[in-house]
């Protein structure tokens, strides 16, 4: 029995070591977004004088019951600067409620005006996303198939900036930048766009610039047709289908490039359960991919640094697994501490991950917006945001930690999409509007839980037995989970 502590203690000091090799790692690709960003991609080729001779391009927009925002999406499409008879739309609908009437009469609509759109509508959800793209491909006429999730509203520019840069027929596929339309609509719809913003900036961009690998993201981005079936095509053994293939095309040699400057607007999910089935999917899913994935790449030809860094991308949902770990061990070894009397100010070592995290956030949310809002106005809203947004990442460690586990384990479970509900002004309500959920889970029981027990441990280690050494580690778990609590009871229909 003498021995747990010490075992307690080792499983917690490797579970912050990974954290801080992580975030090392992320500060690497803020070397590479810094040093070589600006010449990481080539100026816009100039593209066809003629519109006869810009190439075909199939637009593919896989959706599931998205009857807020599918009108929205079809008229930005149909709004794109391209050659009418160089384009075609295809609307891959999964729906299984009025979504489907009100995208076919929209299709017809613009079909009757001489836009080649078609509906594809399958009764069949097999392989959910995935699988929709990959029935769809025989459909296809382009030589380049564009990709856009229903909550998107790309600029009518957006073919005419992207499909020039396949000239270069080492370049597979162009990936833009995520815009958010309702970024400030609350203080869940900010926290997110400061998390995205540092993928959409230092980590694609880094990636670039570093010649890593990159990934498609899904949607706001085009594919050479050749690429994906070169790669294998659509698979669905995983619930990140893009990352998957992404990793795919590239080691077949493909090549892809990340537009920091040409934006694609969306709508961020406005309520917490909407939030939290997206980041189940995706935690789950890179899990899975990492699975599938990993082997291949260290046994593939491709440099160390390449094989390094594809590593920490696809193993970045354990990060998850690790704050929960080191957030439930603190607590027994906060009370062990005199018992095994080992100085635990080795863990302040821990603080460089911290440290390089909030460098890391500062230039995504900071100096990156230099040009966009004054300096001042950024900086404050960082200093203000940056400590909410840790806590309630913590407090995601549980519901994402499931995710990994159950990604790593190889446990199937469904595509559940983020449903989305037209946010784009403050005057708009994703309150009493179908698609919320209606239950609440034993993960947001738990959770709730989670914060009693941490503020338990933070009043007892202040006041009982004077340890302060996980104060502050405590006080924001209590506060992380709590707040996790609240909003997914408060975001609950509960009509």
């Amino acid at each position: 029995m003498h021995l747990i502590p010490y075992i307690l203690l080792l499983v917690y000091s490797l579970a912050l070591l990974y954290i801080t090799v992580y975030c090392l790692m992320q500060i690497h690709l803020l070397y590479y977004y810094t040093r070589y960003g600006e010449k990481a991609v080539s100026p816009l080729p100039e593209g066809p004088s003629e519109e006869k001779d810009w190439p075909m391009v199939t637009i593919q927009l896989p959706i599931f019951n998205e009857r807020f925002v599918v009108e929205r999406l079809l008229k930005s499409i149909i709004a794109l600067d391209y050659p009418k008879d160089r384009m075609e739309i295809h609307v891959l609908d999964d729906s299984i409620d009025d979504t489907v009437a009100i995208a076919k009469k929209k299709v017809e609509e613009y079909f009757n005006q001489g836009y080649q759109i078609k509906h594809i509508h399958r009764i069949d959800r097999t392989g959910f996303k995935a699988g929709a793209l990959k029935d769809a491909m025989p459909e296809a006429n382009g030589e380049f198939i564009a990709i856009f999730d229903a909550d998107f509203l790309p600029n009518s520019n957006f073919l005419k900036k992207t499909i020039p840069h396949f000239q270069d027929e080492k370049i597979g596929v162009v990936q833009t930048r995520w815009e958010h339309i309702n970024k400030n609509y609350s203080l869940l719809t900010r926290l997110q766009a400061m998390q995205l913003d540092v993928h959409f900036s230092i980590e694609q961009k880094g990636r670039l610039a570093g010649n890593c690998l990159l990934q498609f993201n899904g949607t706001a981005g085009v594919w050479r047709r050749t690429t994906i079936d070169q790669a294998g095509g659509w698979e669905a053994d995983t619930l990140t289908e893009d990352l998957d293939l992404s990793y795919r095309a590239q080691l077949k040699g493909w090549k892809i490039i990340y537009l920091e400057k040409i934006g694609s607007p969306s709508e961020l999910p406005a309520e917490m359960n909407g939030l939290k089935s997206q980041q189940f999917r995706w935690q789950k899913g890179g899990a899975e991919t990492a699975k599938k994935m990993l082997p291949t790449i260290w046994r593939s030809a491709i440099p160390l640094r390449q094989k390094m860094h594809a590593t920490s991308h696809l193993l970045g949902s354990s990060i998850f697994v690790c704050v929960l770990i080191s957030a439930v061990l603190s607590v027994p070894l906060m009370l062990m501490m005199e018992r095994i009397q080992v100085n635990m100010s080795y863990a302040y070592a821990f603080y460089s991950a911290v440290i390089c995290i909030i460098i890391v956030y500062y230039f995504a949310n900071v100096q990156a917006l230099r040009g966009e809002e004054s300096y001042g106005r950024s900086l404050f809203k960082f200093i203000f945001l940056f400590p909410i947004f840790l806590c309630l990442s913590m407090g995601l460690s549980l519901h994402n930690t499931i995710a990994v586990v159950q990604g790593y384990l190889g446990k199937k479970s469904a595509f559940v999409r983020t449903p989305k509900f037209g946010i784009q002004g403050l005057a708009d309500t994703f309150k009493k509007k179908k698609y919320l959920a209606t239950k609440i889970s034993w993960v947001t029981i738990f959770e709730g839980g989670m914060s009693i027990f941490f503020l338990v441990a933070a009043c007892w280690g202040y006041f009982v037995i004077n340890q302060t050494a996980f104060l502050v580690f405590h006080l924001m778990l209590f506060f992380g989970f709590g707040g996790i609590f609240y909003y997914s009871i408060r975001h609950l229909d509960f009509r």
